[in-house]
């Protein structure tokens, strides 16, 4: 169905507002609770690590959530799961903001993250089957608009709502909106998706459930537990390894396979996949990782100051999202993606680098700026890619992408983390080789005279922050690898054959 030719402008306007609204507050509260997860430790009576199953609990129930969602569409129609979706997130937001315990805000947080599952893949599909073919790259470009540029401005919400009234108003501020978004989009959604019910895979889904549940605590608690250092990680990593496997036998045996494999046969879906999967994961989740700590731990800013340089590059992937889309449409999305992977790559080999403790914060915000340009050069184009290449089963792809990054960002964040401790020990071990036993005991010895014993605990902390802020400089450089190698992806679409696969 073309929705120009059914509705009024001012009806499909409105159609619009409330599929991105509903996918934006859902991306939204992913990034505004990373601001406020170090201030919950005293509320609920636990330590750092306890509060971080707030945000890893979110995690493995939206990444189980994507597995089911198709089969819940093509069963009762996008609609009719997106409003049960964005409730269940509204009435979850309200529960997280009333908890007064762990194991309370944790549950709430389960079906919020199972809840943003819903109404991101129902969100997305809607939106492209409201625009016709010719036009869906600036269909996309408006939902990037939304879903990418949340990210952005979540540190700054979120620290603004912390700092004037509680941690609270973080989950609450979702509920009117949400109410808001229930009520109308039920009177105003058109059901026009098609009902084709087919059996869900429970074996492969069960086997795939425990490799993606092992997989996102491995991540997530690695670095607490010390890796394979500890049994408990051993124990995830078999689990994980026996799910992946059991998932590969039974998809391999089954009429019924959750993933449509035979989509993969053509190079642009493939690779938008892999794009997906490297490049969005593995790398730019790394950045969206990075950026908020560089502010905050090593410039030392507020919560509200990371959250305006977070929003100096976040600007512009709204700004550029929807160009991307306008181009993708009169053009192809491919020029748009090689574009976007320019400018990302020099972003990440050249300015971020040289970004440290020293870096003015004006200067720091203009040098993250292209990369706010990269990506919205390249959401738009690679789900359109990815999209119109699914041989018409638009919730299969767009449920196949989500998946992936999720994983991919999962191992993103996680190599983040490990990296900031690897290279800020190596930058560490290096200084101390360099110096100079004799001045350096001179030196403490007359800082002692001014400062007394404190003096050596001072001189350590500096080194400390020293390495900290010169092994930085390598952990943006092992963020670009990553986008380095999704770019290679890119560049491999200038080869393929597009009388034969691509879609007019």
């Amino acid at each position: 169905m073309q929705a120009k030719k059914t509705f009024s402008t001012i009806h499909f306007t409105l159609l619009i507002i409330l599929v991105v609204l509903g996918a934006f507050m859902a991306v939204l509260d992913t990034t505004v609770v990373d601001i406020i997860v170090p201030r919950l430790k005293g509320p609920l009576s636990t330590d750092i690590y306890g509060v971080q199953w707030v945000i890893t609990a979110y995690m493995i129930a939206a990444a189980v959530g994507l597995l089911v969602v198709e089969w819940l569409i093509k069963h009762y129609g996008n609609k009719i799961i997106y409003v049960i979706g964005v409730a269940a997130f509204t009435l979850a937001s309200f529960g997280c903001g009333m908890s007064h315990t762990l194991p309370e805000i944790i549950i709430f947080r389960t079906i919020q993250g199972f809840a943003e599952a819903l109404v991101m893949v129902t969100a997305q599909a809607m939106l492209f089957s409201f625009f016709p073919p010719e036009k869906r790259g600036i269909a996309m470009g408006i939902f990037a608009l939304g879903v990418a540029f949340a990210p952005a401005i979540g540190p700054t919400l979120g620290g603004y709502l912390t700092e004037w009234f509680s941690w609270r108003a973080v989950f609450f501020v979702n509920v009117p909106i949400g109410i808001v978004l229930v009520v109308f989009s039920a009177l105003l959604l058109p059901d026009n998706s098609k009902r084709s019910p087919y059996p869900l895979n429970f074996v492969s889904l069960t086997f795939l459930t425990v490799f993606t549940v092992s997989l996102l605590i491995l991540l997530s608690k690695g670095q607490q537990y010390g890796w394979f250092n500890s049994p408990f990680i051993v124990y995830l990593a078999f689990a994980s390894w026996f799910g992946l496997l059991g998932f590969i036998i039974s998809e391999y045996f089954s009429k019924n396979s959750l993933f449509d494999y035979s989509l993969f046969k053509n190079p642009y879906y493939s690779i938008g996949i892999m794009v997906y999967f490297i490049l969005l994961g593995f790398s730019m989740y790394q950045y969206f990782y990075l950026i908020p700590m560089y502010y905050e731990h090593l410039k030392g800013l507020s919560s509200i100051q990371t959250g305006l340089g977070v929003l100096g590059f976040g600007i512009w992937i709204g700004v550029f999202s929807i160009i991307a889309g306008a181009l993708s449409d009169k053009f192809s999305p491919i020029p748009v993606l090689i574009s976007a992977a320019v400018i990302y790559l020099y972003s990440g080999y050249v300015l971020f680098p040289s970004l440290n403790y020293y870096t003015p914060f004006y200067e720091a915000v203009l040098k993250t700026m292209p990369f706010g340009i990269a990506m919205g050069l390249f959401f738009a184009p690679i789900t359109v890619l990815v999209m119109n290449n699914s041989n018409g089963k638009i919730e299969q792809g767009i449920m196949t992408m989500d998946y992936v990054r999720f994983i991919g960002g999962s191992f993103g964040t996680a190599i983040a983390t490990n990296n900031l401790v690897f290279y800020k020990d190596k930058e560490f071990d290096a200084m101390v080789s360099l110096q100079n036993h004799e001045v350096v005991s001179s030196f403490l010895a007359k800082m002692e005279q001014i400062y007394g014993i404190v003096a050596k605990v001072i001189f350590r902390m500096f080194e400390d922050f020293m390495s900290f802020n010169y092994g930085f400089k390598y952990v943006w450089l092992d963020a670009a690898f990553w986008g380095a190698v999704g770019s290679f992806f890119i560049f491999m679409l200038l080869f393929v054959k597009r009388r034969k696969y691509e879609k007019s």
